[in-house]
């Protein structure tokens, strides 16, 4: 299986090498007919997905006939998500069940979605498609492996790699696992025999080596930390009591914060961002906002207090005391970039309320920011141009906009823009997953104040018939203020 260039995704461990290949006779030189391309057997690794055409609104010929490593070549460079409803797209894509492209080979595709969930924290969704693919060849396995230690489910990810023939776990990740097991002997015997025969870089050795009997450098200097940190090399340096802060390291670090083991500011710090970056459930947040009382104020700590106002308020029915708290709270989670996931928190409880005019107000907005839509419509639209507008999209038939730049790109996209040139010729050709990136690509920048882009964009979603994400993007791009 070909393995992703090492700057894809440049923090994974190198915790299994594949055995070395076998050579074949050559066959002698004869006459005969060309050999028909017969994909390989991992090909069927990019067929795995957890969504299926049904769920994702894509036809399983998703790929056509377009090439495999540029695919995965403009897979690999998609922007994040400018608003929570384009990295939905990105994870609808990345997670969906599809035939694989037709000239598919070595699961290259495949590693290439698994990469970019990586890249964007979605561990849970990269261990997930994983499980679903089955593949116990390096490359998979290997990822496998480092979101089993950023996640704290080593052991499970210790054992199958020891259980699977013919597989060569690296020197430190051998170590590691034996040092889990508790054969503290053997992980001791193997670092020894890796020094030695100079498999294990000098850095990571002395690391090892203070996991192993941490008494015997009581002290001393801690290891300097590498420039290139890895799960394994974070997991060793919490092992030794000197855990890093993850802030400074790529999203998908963050998830070993999560863990018990950390205090509750390196938590919610941890939290926020995965939240933020749409790859961890909204409640799991609200959980952690609600766990106790604020220990201080700025900061995360006000936006403790804020939600958890809100939160007691809905509980008691407080509509007087949600005049005051729900604004607190909209200020400063839409600072923290964290809006979206309040309002898929709280716009339902809040819809259902009897609440002053301009509370309202607020929790109609934030139905139409959470995605539900039939929620927000249930009740009175509020009477401005703006909100009148913004129902009109949510109901799928767009009415005049208001005097607005951004809304008249909007409008256009929704009505009557027809995909750029490029989106429409991939469209006709079936090879529709590369449309869609496109879409993404546009929009990304439309929501950074390019209108063209914005209008085309949506046009292009339309021409998908992706009509719903493209009245969710619409909206987000006119609330969330990125423009």
């Amino acid at each position: 299986m070909a393995e992703q260039p090492l700057s894809a995704i440049d923090w994974l461990s190198r915790s299994i090498t594949a055995p070395a290949p076998v050579s074949a006779p050559r066959p002698r030189a004869e006459k005969t007919q060309p050999a028909p391309v017969v994909p390989s057997r991992d090909a069927g690794l990019d067929a795995a997905g957890l969504l299926s055409p049904r769920q994702t609104g894509l036809p399983r010929d998703l790929w056509g006939s377009g090439p495999t490593e540029a695919i995965a070549a403009r897979l690999t460079a998609l922007p994040d998500g400018a608003l929570p409803a384009l990295h939905d797209l990105m994870m609808r894509l990345l997670l969906a069940e599809a035939t694989p492209p037709r000239d598919a080979k070595d699961g290259t595709l495949f590693l290439a979605r698994i990469d970019k969930l990586l890249q964007l924290g979605a561990l849970d969704q990269a261990q997930a498609l994983l499980e679903a693919a089955g593949s116990d060849a390096p490359g998979p396995l290997r990822r496998i492996f480092d979101i089993a230690l950023l996640l704290g489910t080593e052991n499970d990810a210790c054992g199958r790699v020891e259980r699977i023939p013919g597989l060569a776990p690296t020197f430190p990740a051998r170590i590691f696992c034996l040092a889990r097991s508790g054969d503290w002997n053997a992980a001791a015997l193997t670092l020894r025999t890796g020094e030695a025969l100079d498999l294990v870089p000098e850095r990571e050795a002395a690391l090892l080596a203070r996991f192993l009997d941490p008494d015997l450098y009581e002290g001393e200097p801690v290891p300097p930390v590498p420039e290139r940190m890895t799960p394994l090399v974070w997991r060793l340096y919490e092992a030794i009591g000197e855990p890093l802060p993850t802030y400074s390291l790529p999203i998908a670090f963050a998830h070993a914060e999560l863990r018990e083991t950390a205090g509750w500011k390196a938590q919610l710090d941890a939290a926020e961002r995965l939240t933020r970056a749409g790859v961890l459930d909204p409640n799991h947040l609200l959980g952690l906002y609600t766990l106790q009382r604020p220990a201080a104020s700025g900061g995360v700590w006000d936006r403790v207090a804020a939600v958890q106002a809100v939160d007691s308020d809905i509980s008691n029915e407080d509509t007087d005391a949600l005049q005051v708290d729900l604004p607190r709270a909209v200020a400063r989670m839409q600072e923290a970039e964290l809006l979206v996931p309040l309002s898929r928190i709280f716009a339902k409880p809040l819809l259902a309320m009897d609440l002053p005019d301009a509370t309202a107000r607020q929790a109609f907005r934030l139905g139409l920011l959470s995605g539900d839509f039939e929620d927000a419509l249930a009740g009175p639209v509020p009477e401005n141009p703006l909100d009148r507008f913004l129902a009109s999209i949510a109901r799928g038939e767009p009415d005049a906009p208001p005097a607005d730049d951004m809304a008249r790109s909007v409008q256009s996209g929704l009505t009557d823009a027809a995909p750029p040139d490029e989106a429409a010729d991939l469209i006709a050709e079936g090879r529709t997953g590369e449309a869609l990136m496109l879409g993404i690509e546009r929009l990304n920048l439309g929501a950074e104040g390019d209108l063209r882009a914005m209008t085309e964009g949506l046009g292009t979603l339309r021409a998908l018939g992706l009509d719903q994400p493209a009245r969710r993007v619409a909206i987000q791009a006119l609330l969330l203020g990125r423009t």
